[in-house]
């Protein structure tokens, strides 16, 4: 698309530049030429600049409260270890039906199960909506290092409250930044961390057992290593009881 804009304000210069030069003697014709020039370097430096200056600062930022979870945090899993069910769910921060998730079942479940601990959670990484290398892989890279000073959850609790689209600047670098202040992570730990790209390996590794498990669609939800499928249909979001069913199943089972 970019290309394409360029080629439409060569255009319309050229156009100008051959109008204008039916009048007037050389000096004039000289002057209306460098203005045409001018112009047109002027709008394809905006086509170029404006794009990455709406992208480049941090926004309006969602401050969101610190989690409070009665259950045992270890990085990006809550809960008892020992649990006799494992809940392990795929998730790619930009994809609105993980949103939706989050914002409407996550809290019920972790509460019901987690926090009376019947169930160990574990969140994994599975960035795909912009192949991986964007905003999806950036903030799961921000997630880590804020794992790291065992503060995933706020980070990711922020996250999802700032989300605002796919693909449209919600987790760019500047925000990811501002969203680990915000949380009051260690900006000395957590910069070179992020700058570094640490946990590309960990995100890889998260995102290749998913699609061993079938993942996506995402959210991808499973129980004791099955998949929990919607009773609506596979191309739906689980339902929280579709969820609970196939707890109490794993929590009756031997």
């Amino acid at each position: 698309m970019l290309f394409e804009r360029q080629a439409v304000s060569g255009e319309t210069v050229s156009r100008s530049r051959k109008i204008r030069g039916g009048s007037g003697g050389p000096k004039r014709n000289r002057t209306l030429i460098m203005v045409a020039i001018i112009m047109g370097a002027l709008m394809i430096s905006l086509v170029l600049v404006l794009p990455s200056l709406r992208r480049s600062d941090s926004g309006t930022v969602t401050q969101v409260t610190p989690s409070s979870h009665s259950a045992p945090v270890n990085k990006t899993s809550l809960g008892n270890a020992d649990a006799k069910v494992k809940m392990d769910v795929w998730e790619d921060f930009q994809c609105s039906a993980c949103v939706f998730y989050t914002r409407n079942l996550e809290a019920q479940i972790l509460q019901t199960y987690v926090d009376t601990g019947k169930v160990f959670y574990t969140f994994h990484f599975y960035p795909f909506i912009d192949g991986g290398q964007g905003e999806s892989h950036d903030a799961a890279n921000a997630a880590m290092c804020a794992a790291a000073q065992n503060r995933f959850w706020d980070y990711h609790d922020t996250l999802f409250a700032n989300w605002q689209g796919e693909n449209m600047g919600s987790f760019t670098r500047p925000r990811l930044t501002t969203f680990a202040q915000n949380i009051g992570l260690d900006m000395t730990a957590f910069n070179p961390c992020f700058q570094a790209n640490t946990y590309s390996a960990h995100i890889q590794q998260d995102a290749e057992a998913g699609a061993k498990l079938g993942v996506p669609p995402t959210p991808g939800i499973f129980v004791n290593g099955k998949a929990v499928i919607s009773s609506a249909g596979k191309d739906y979001i689980p339902s929280f009881d579709d969820i609970s069913r196939a707890i109490e199943t794993a929590l009756a089972g031997p």
